[in-house]
């Protein structure tokens, strides 16, 4: 991975469920970091074929680690138009320098 492929922007985004004063849910985002990541969608290649146990995952992302944040699968990532639920999170090469994320696509239900 070089520098200069960390181009796509994206926010990591915090769900926050909370309840009006009539019952009911409302779940509100909360942008917890917007940083710039390598992204790099499923394709038949030997890295995704090894990556199996996450079949689910349909993106990888790779960022700096932000030190007073802790990526975890709660959160979700959105980039551009779309949206994605964490599946996995890995510190890379255990150095604390850079984090890689599965992620898999949420795409809304139409009608």
């Amino acid at each position: 991975m070089a520098l200069g492929k960390i181009n796509t922007f994206i926010d990591i985004i915090k769900t926050e469920t909370t309840k009006d004063s009539e019952g009911f849910s409302k779940t509100k985002d909360i942008i917890a970091a917007s940083v710039r990541a390598y992204k790099e969608d499923r394709f038949a290649s030997e890295k995704w074929a090894n990556r199996a146990t996450f079949s689910e995952a349909t993106s990888l992302f790779r960022f700096r680690r932000l030190p007073n944040l802790d990526v975890t699968t709660e959160m979700v990532i959105t980039c551009k138009d779309d949206r994605y639920e964490i599946s996995s999170v890995r510190d890379i090469r255990n150095r604390g320098m850079y984090v890689e994320v599965l992620a898999k696509k949420v795409v809304g239900s139409s009608g």
